[in-house]
């Protein structure tokens, strides 16, 4: 994963020279913490694995509806 989460002086500079100085710093700074963001949620990401891997579709239901019903 990058460490390199900022933008370089040379992309922060074109954003200031073509947007205005405040508002290219505000757009870097918000592409800086977005990409913090991403390498929080890549870092912290779970996979999920289902615990009865290819169940009936027509037995779920089937199960659904008994525990709707309450009639066990």
């Amino acid at each position: 994963m990058s460490t390199n989460l900022g933008l370089s002086y040379n992309a922060r500079k074109a954003l200031q020279v073509h947007v205005g100085e405040e508002a290219g710093a505000e757009i870097a700074n918000l592409i800086q913490r977005m990409a913090a963001q991403i390498e929080e949620l890549k870092r912290s990401k779970v996979n999920v694995t289902p615990v009865v891997p290819g169940g009936d579709q027509h037995r779920d239901q089937d199960v659904a509806a008994i525990l709707e019903s309450e009639s066990f």
